[in-house]
């Protein structure tokens, strides 16, 4: 487990904190459609505040490429802040660095909080430029990273500001560590992982990390296609990247040669269209036509996956098992989802599930609360996974 500074353990009243949370949180019409990531900085936030700290937020919203983009600026996630705040002041400045960020910040009191606007309205922010992080670092005397679904990431909000302030790992932060390390590191085995997603390439170095820890992979979604695909299935108009082909039988020999079995779909549902309610059919991946698109596991795979995994402690699953956005392709991956939830709430399965769309269709099915742990991230959940330092939790031992 990696070493890390705890903020219960750090000194805070009357201290100038830096906080980096990820509040990217999707929205629509200027709408916000899911506040979880802004609810699970709430605490770590509120602790700080309590404590008579002055808490200087900062984040990222979008890709606005180092340009002020204004559909993408924090101001409109203030309200929602301070509502969860309740009775502690929130304020916000439309810049994160600079004379005016300066004043702004001078001018809160402590058991405020104040929060500054997007990081990345400045390329240096992705850049890890050091004069940046100066500026940032220039406002505090601590720095608490409470953004675990960036820590995959060098930016100077991440790794510049540890480098000069002392720094410690927020509430949340901390339960992903602790959560990760307890459930995964110390996995009960036989240990199952389903990886699903679109694509194959965005997780060739998941699938050959699994490979040596997992008794049993289950590859579903758009990556199925290709390893279909190399196998020599006809996979009609399906998702698919066919210039992997080679990488999909070696993940499999690599699999074999560990004693980790991979499973694939066997039957899956086709449909002519990728649209709501597609009139679609489930067949045999040897009855294919060159028309079908490949959107869900089919009923008999999803049966024999459930069977396979009561036969697991442990399951860690990143990526759906089929297009689950759009009705009925969702059967699949809900189907597998309640066995899983099923499974936990009797105490047979050790159930961790990370990465937006996994989360999603947990959510979407009801089920999340019933798994053992969610993490909220997605790249750095994965990055975990894979056994890569974070460069952000490597960080926060300063």
């Amino acid at each position: 487990m990696p070493k890390f500074n705890r903020l219960k353990d750090c000194v805070v009243t009357n201290k100038n904190v830096i906080v980096r949370v990820d509040i990217n949180v999707p929205m629509k019409n200027g709408k916000i459609e899911d506040d979880t990531r802004i609810r699970a900085v709430i605490p770590t936030l509120e602790y700080l505040a309590q404590q008579k700290a002055k808490v200087i937020v900062i984040s990222h919203f979008g890709r606005p490429e180092g340009k002020v983009e204004p559909s993408m600026s924090i101001q409109p996630l203030v309200s929602r802040v301070q509502e969860l705040l309740s009775d502690i002041k929130v304020s916000f400045v439309d810049d994160c660095i600079g004379e005016k960020v300066k004043n702004a910040v001078a001018a809160t009191n402590y058991g405020e909080v104040i929060m500054l606007e997007n990081l990345r309205f400045y390329k240096q922010e992705t850049k890890n430029d050091p004069e940046f992080s100066r500026e940032l670092a220039s406002l505090a005397n601590l720095y608490v990273n409470d953004a675990f679904s960036c820590s995959h990431r060098a930016h100077a909000s991440i790794t510049g500001i540890p480098a000069i302030l002392k720094s410690a790992a927020g509430f949340l932060m901390e339960e992903e560590l602790d959560g990760l390390t307890n459930h995964l590191e110390n996995a009960k085995k036989p240990m199952m992982a389903v990886v699903g997603g679109a694509k194959v390439s965005t997780k060739l170095d998941l699938l050959n990390s699994l490979s040596t820890k997992a008794q049993t992979i289950v590859v579903g979604g758009g990556m199925a296609n290709t390893f279909l695909y190399a196998l020599g299935k006809n996979i009609g108009k399906s998702l698919c990247e066919k210039e992997l082909k080679d990488t999909a039988l070696k993940i499999i020999e690599t699999a074999k040669a560990n004693g980790c079995e991979i499973l694939l779909p066997f039957d899956v549902v086709v449909a002519k269209k990728f649209e709501a309610n597609a009139e679609c059919k489930t067949v045999s991946v040897d009855e294919i036509s060159d028309d079908d698109m490949i959107l869900d596991i089919g009923a008999q795979s999803s049966a024999k996956v459930a069977e396979v995994l009561a036969t697991h402690q442990t399951l860690v699953w990143n990526g759906p098992l089929g297009a689950f956005e759009i009705k009925p392709f969702n059967i699949g991956t809900d189907s597998f989802a309640k066995t899983a939830a099923d499974l936990t709430v009797q105490g047979k399965l050790v159930s961790v599930s990370g990465g937006g769309d996994s989360v999603s269709a947990l959510n979407a099915a009801g089920l999340a609360d019933k798994f053992t742990y969610i993490s909220t991230a997605g790249g750095a959940f994965l990055e975990w996974l894979e056994g890569k330092d974070l460069p952000g939790v490597a960080a926060l031992s300063n």
